[in-house]
C-alpha cells in the first residue's frame, strides 16, 4: 500500500524558481511527462496551456494556472539521483512554465469522507505566497474537479471542463444574471448558441428543482412544470423565434403578425414614448422646439385638448397655460432680458389678445376677470406700439399681468393645483392627431409657430406611413396594464415568460427609439413593483442581441442626442441601476470594441468565444485582472462551441465546452451553403413578385412568407 507522502511524491512535477504576486515560475523535473501525465488517477495531457497545478502550503494548496512553458538550455543537465552529475559536460533542456496563482484549495473537515476520499473546497484570493524550492504537484482528479466545481449555489450545468477531466462547469443563477453578462465572440462562433443554450438551461434547472422540491408543489394536485422565470429577447436578426420552442409560456412578437405561427403583432405605441424619446425621434432643437414638444407632451397628456362641453372649460384650460408660461418667463428674466429676449415675451402676450374673447355662456365673475386680464394685455401691447418702441417690461408689470392671469384662472373654477406642470413622460394614452393639434396650439402661444414646421413634418411622417403605424398605433383597448401583460408576464398569475421580440422588419428610422421605449418601459415597471412591494423585486432579464448595434459608444460632448446615443443612455442606466430593482441584462455582441464603455464595465460576468480583431481583444484584456490576461491569449484559437467563462458568476476563469443544443432549439444564424445551392444539391426558387408586393405595401394583405425549405438543413452551429 502506497503512503500519503510517496503518493504526493508521485505527483510531483517540479519546484518553484521564481516568486511574484502576479506570477510563479516553476522548474520542471526531468522525470515530468512531456505529454501525457499517468499518475494522476487517469491519463491526462500534461503539460498544457491553461491547465492547473498545486503548490503544497500551509494553509492548503496554492492553485496556479498555467500562463506559458518554455525551454531553456543549461550547460549541466540536472537528474534526480544520478552520482554522476556533472562528470559529462553536455548541454540538456531543461522545462520551465510560468502560473497565475489563482486562489486556495483547502480539504475539508473529517465529516466530508466519502469512502475514505478526502474532498476538497476552493475559493480565490492567496493568504500566502510560496517560496522557492516548494513542490509543484499534479492535482488529482478529486482535486481538479473540487477546483473547477467550487462555489455554491451551482444550479445550472452550461458544460463541461475539457483542461480539468471534463469537470461539470455549473453556475448560479443570481449571479450570472443579477451582475450582468456579457457573452461575446466572432460571428459564427457559437455566441448565439451560447445565449438560447443558457436561457433554456435555466429554465429547465428551474423546473426541474420546483419538482423535486416537496414544499414548492404543496397544495398542487398534478405536477406544475410551468417556471416563474421571466427574459425578454430583443431579436435584431429574427434568430431566436423557434430557438424556445418546447418551453411554456413562449411569446413571439413581430411587425407583422403570423397567427399560424403563433406571431403577435409589435406595439409599442406612440404614448408610451417620454420627451427624451419623442425629441431623439423628431430632431427637437433645443432652443424652440423642443420647448414647445414637452409643453406639447403635458397638455396632450393631461387631456387638454378633449373636446369640452362648455366653453369656459376651454377657457380655463387656456388660461392655466398662460399662468404657467409667464411663471417661467418671469423666474427666467425673460420679460427685462436683452433683446431679442424680451421682444419675445411682448409677441407672446399680443397673440394672447385674440383668444380672450368673452363668450355669453360665460358668467359674470368670469366675463370681469377675463376682462380685466385683456385690458391689461391691450394696455402693455399699446404703451409698445409706438414707432420706436422699448420691448423691456418692469417686473412690477409682469407681475400684475400674472396675478390677473391667476385670478381669471380662479373665476373659471381652476385652482393652483392645475397651475402645476404635469409630468410630460406620464403614460397616459393619446392619439397622433391629439399631439399635432396640441404642438400647433402650444407653438401658437409661446410664439414659436415659425419653428416647429420641420418638427411637425416628421411627426406627420411617423402617422402616415403604414409600416411604422402598424407597431406606433395601438388599437383602442390597449392600456398600460396590457402592455405589461403583453411583454413582462401577466399579473396575478405565477408563471413567466420567455418574450421574443423580433425587430428584423422594424424600420431603421424608429429601431433606436422602439428599442430603448421597451427596455426603458420595463425598467420603470420594476422600479414601481418595488415601491409597491415594500422592497421585493420581480427577477426580469433583457437579453440584447447586437448590441454593439444598439448600446453604441457616443461622445459625451454631444448637446442633441441622437435616436442611438438616447437608446444607450437607456441601457447604461439599466447597467447602473437595474439590479437594485431585479433587471438583469445579457449582451451578445462580436465588436466589444464598440460598445459603451459605461454598459461594459457594469457587466461582471463574461462568456468569450473566438476573438480575432486586435481592438476587441485589447478592449477583452482591459476587463480582467492582469494575472488573467494569459489566458486570453488562446481566444484567437478557440474553436466553435467553446469559451472562457470569468468574473462573478464563476470561483475562476475556466475553459468551458458549452452543452450540446439540440438543431431545432438553435437560432437561425447559419451560414449560407454556397456551394450545396451552386452544385444544386439545394435548390433555391427566387419569386421576386411576392417580395417586392410585400416591400413595396402594394399588396396590404400578403404577408412575407420565409422560404421554409431549410428548415431540415444542417447547419454549422457546433451546438
Amino acid at each position: 500500500m502506497i503512503t500519503p507522502l510517496a503518493y504526493a511524491d508521485s505527483l510531483r512535477i517540479g519546484s518553484v524558481d521564481f516568486v511574484s504576486p502576479d506570477e510563479v515560475k516553476v522548474l520542471l523535473d526531468i522525470e515530468t511527462p512531456s505529454n501525457v501525465a499517468l499518475n494522476a488517477g487517469s491519463p491526462r495531457p500534461f503539460p498544457r496551456i491553461n491547465s492547473y497545478v498545486l503548490i503544497p502550503s500551509d494553509s492548503g494548496f496554492l492553485v496556479g494556472q498555467i500562463e506559458w512553458i518554455t525551454i531553456e538550455r543549461s550547460q549541466y543537465p540536472k537528474r534526480k539521483g544520478m552520482q554522476d552529475f556533472g562528470v559529462i559536460d553536455l548541454p540538456y533542456p531543461l522545462r520551465k512554465m510560468s502560473l497565475n496563482p489563482l486562489g486556495l484549495l483547502r480539504e475539508k473537515g473529517e465529516d466530508s469522507l466519502s469512502d475514505g476520499v478526502s474532498s476538497y473546497y476552493f475559493r480565490r484570493g492567496v493568504e500566502s505566497f510560496p517560496t522557492v524550492g516548494d513542490p509543484v504537484l499534479l492535482p488529482s482528479d478529486t482535486q481538479l474537479r473540487a477546483i473547477i466545481e467550487s462555489g455554491d449555489n451551482r444550479r445550472v450545468n452550461i458544460g463541461i471542463s475539457p483542461l480539468a477531466g471534463n469537470a461539470v462547469v455549473s453556475v448560479d443563477p443570481d449571479r450570472l444574471f443579477g451582475r450582468h453578462l456579457a457573452v461575446l465572440g466572432n460571428t459564427g462562433s457559437g455566441k448565439s448558441c451560447s445565449v438560447a443554450g443558457v436561457i433554456r438551461w435555466s429554465i429547465e434547472s428551474a423546473r426541474q428543482r420546483k419538482n423535486a422540491n416537496p414544499s414548492v408543489r404543496e397544495g398542487h394536485q398534478t405536477e406544475n412544470n410551468h417556471t416563474n422565470t421571466r427574459f425578454i429577447i430583443l431579436d435584431p436578426n429574427n434568430e431566436y423565434t423557434k430557438a424556445f420552442s418546447g418551453l411554456e409560456h413562449v411569446r413571439l412578437y413581430a411587425v407583422e403578425a403570423d397567427e399560424a405561427n403563433g406571431v403577435n403583432q409589435l406595439q409599442v405605441p406612440i404614448w408610451l414614448w417620454n420627451s427624451a424619446e419623442w425629441c431623439a425621434f423628431t430632431q427637437a432643437s433645443s432652443k424652440a422646439q423642443r420647448p414647445t414638444l414637452i409643453q406639447a407632451l403635458r397638455s396632450v397628456r393631461d387631456g387638454q385638448l378633449e373636446i369640452a362641453l362648455h366653453p369656459s372649460c376651454d377657457m380655463r384650460r387656456f388660461l392655466r397655460t398662460l399662468v404657467s408660461i409667464i411663471r417661467i418667463e418671469r423666474n427666467l428674466g425673460v420679460p427685462w432680458g436683452e433683446f431679442p429676449k424680451n421682444k419675445s415675451f411682448f409677441e407672446k402676450i399680443r397673440s394672447w389678445q385674440d383668444e380672450l374673447i368673452a363668450d355669453d355662456s360665460f358668467s359674470d365673475c368670469e366675463e370681469v376677470a377675463i376682462t380685466k386680464l385683456k385690458n391689461k394685455i391691450d394696455q402693455l401691447v399699446t404703451a409698445r406700439s409706438m414707432q420706436y418702441p422699448s420691448w423691456d417690461f418692469t417686473r412690477a408689470e409682469v407681475t400684475e399681468l400674472l396675478q390677473l392671469a391667476q385670478v381669471a384662472h380662479s373665476a373659471f373654477g381652476g385652482s393652483d393645483k392645475d397651475i402645476l406642470p404635469i409630468d410630460a413622460d406620464i403614460p397616459r394614452p393619446f392619439s397622433g392627431d391629439q399631439l399635432l393639434r396640441s404642438i400647433e396650439a402650444n407653438s401658437e402661444v409661446m410664439g414659436t409657430a415659425d419653428y416647429v414646421e420641420t418638427m411637425l413634418m416628421r411627426i406627420r411622417t411617423l402617422l402616415s406611413d403604414a409600416k411604422l403605424k402598424m407597431i406606433t398605433a395601438s388599437d383602442s383597448e390597449m392600456t398600460l396594464q396590457q402592455w405589461l401583460n403583453d411583454y413582462i408576464c401577466i399579473d396575478n398569475l405565477p408563471e413567466g415568460f420567455v418574450t421574443v421580440i423580433d425587430m428584423s422588419l422594424v424600420p431603421a428610422e424608429i429601431v433606436h427609439i422602439i428599442t430603448a421605449v421597451i427596455a426603458r418601459m420595463i425598467l420603470e415597471a420594476l422600479q414601481r413593483y418595488r415601491r409597491f412591494n415594500k422592497g421585493e423585486t420581480l427577477p426580469t432579464t433583457i437579453v440584447m442581441e447586437e448590441a454593439h448595434t444598439f448600446i453604441k459608444r457616443y461622445q459625451d460632448h454631444e448637446e442633441d442626442s441622437s435616436a442611438s446615443t438616447m437608446c444607450t443612455r437607456v441601457f447604461e442606466k439599466i447597467a447602473c441601476e437595474g439590479r437594485k430593482f431585479g433587471l438583469g441584462l445579457v449582451l451578445s455582441s462580436q465588436r466589444p470594441s464598440e460598445l459603451s464603455p459605461t454598459v461594459l464595465s457594469q457587466c461582471n460576468s463574461f462568456l468569450l468565444h473566438r476573438i480575432n480583431n486586435d481592438r476587441d481583444q485589447d478592449l477583452v484584456h482591459k476587463l480582467v485582472p492582469d494575472n488573467l490576461r494569459g489566458l486570453l491569449r488562446e481566444l484567437p484559437s478557440l474553436p466553435s462551441r467553446n469559451a472562457i467563462l470569468l468574473g462573478w458568476a464563476s470561483e475562476l476563469p475556466v475553459m468551458v465546452q458549452m452543452n450540446y443544443l439540440k438543431e431545432e432549439h438553435r437560432p437561425q444564424s447559419n451560414d449560407p451553403n454556397y456551394w450545396d445551392v451552386w452544385t444544386g444539391t439545394k435548390e433555391r426558387n427566387v419569386d421576386w413578385k411576392v417580395i417586392t408586393d410585400d416591400w413595396q405595401q402594394l399588396n396590404p394583405n400578403t404577408e412575407g412568407n420565409e422560404d421554409s425549405s431549410d428548415e431540415d438543413e444542417t447547419d454549422d452551429c457546433p451546438f
